[in-house]
């Protein structure tokens, strides 16, 4: 979602466990950067939750392209009443026409139809993505419209949960540096860097609870 990226599991493939490497991260971004040290004791137990979906994770990504949290829920709900699944075959037979009564745009509806079509000709390689570094998994899913690097850099942190994954054009992120690092100040892309560079190798951490900040609540 462009205004604040949140777990956006669906009913199904829900993945509770805590990722192995969060509670290294947590004590590490403790120890390094005092905004963390303040920041992260105030979520308790709260952690990154993924979706274990592949196709699911992406339609939800797409759905929340370029509108807030609330619209993008509202739509994503009505898709789940049309397609309870959420499988390219239950996308690819509802068609465009029921996937706009759900809210979508044309242009989202014709994404989520190719996104669709994609899977089930198995013209990416869904089955290989966990073995594949970041930059591999974010070169494939370019390659499908309206999946841009913002969404692979979700999928990455939501789906496959890699720990180091700094989405440099997700508001959220920006706002959040902006409210914990520069006292509500304009944030650039490279203030955005310079800041990151002491949370490595937990870039994926430290930007989920600079999302809890602006919005304490995981969406599940």
């Amino acid at each position: 979602m462009m205004a604040l990226h949140k777990e956006t599991a669906g009913t199904t493939a829900l993945i509770l466990a805590v990722p192995s490497y969060w509670e290294e991260a947590k004590a590490e971004l403790m120890k390094r950067d005092r905004i963390m040290k303040k920041l992260i004791p105030q979520f308790g137990d709260l952690h990154l939750v993924g979706n274990g979906d592949p196709f699911k994770t992406l339609a939800r990504s797409v759905v929340g392209q370029q509108v807030t949290t609330r619209a993008a829920d509202v739509a994503w709900n009505k898709l789940l009443l049309v397609c309870p699944k959420i499988t390219p075959s239950q996308v690819l037979k509802a068609g465009a026409e029921q996937l706009s009564a759900c809210g979508l745009s044309k242009r989202k509806t014709e994404y989520i139809l190719d996104l669709a079509d994609h899977f089930k000709a198995k013209r990416v390689h869904a089955n290989q993505w966990a073995e594949m570094d970041d930059e591999a998994v974010i070169a494939e899913l370019v390659q499908i419209r309206g999946i841009g690097r913002w969404t692979a850099e979700m999928f990455l942190i939501f789906n496959l949960l890699r720990p180091n994954v700094l989405p440099l054009d997700d508001p959220g992120l920006i706002q959040g540096i902006s409210q914990n690092y520069f006292s509500g100040e304009p944030v650039s892309r490279s203030d955005a860097r310079e800041v990151s560079a002491n949370w490595e190798p937990w870039r994926t951490v430290a930007t989920w609870y600079l999302w809890r900040s602006l919005d304490p609540v995981p969406v599940e």
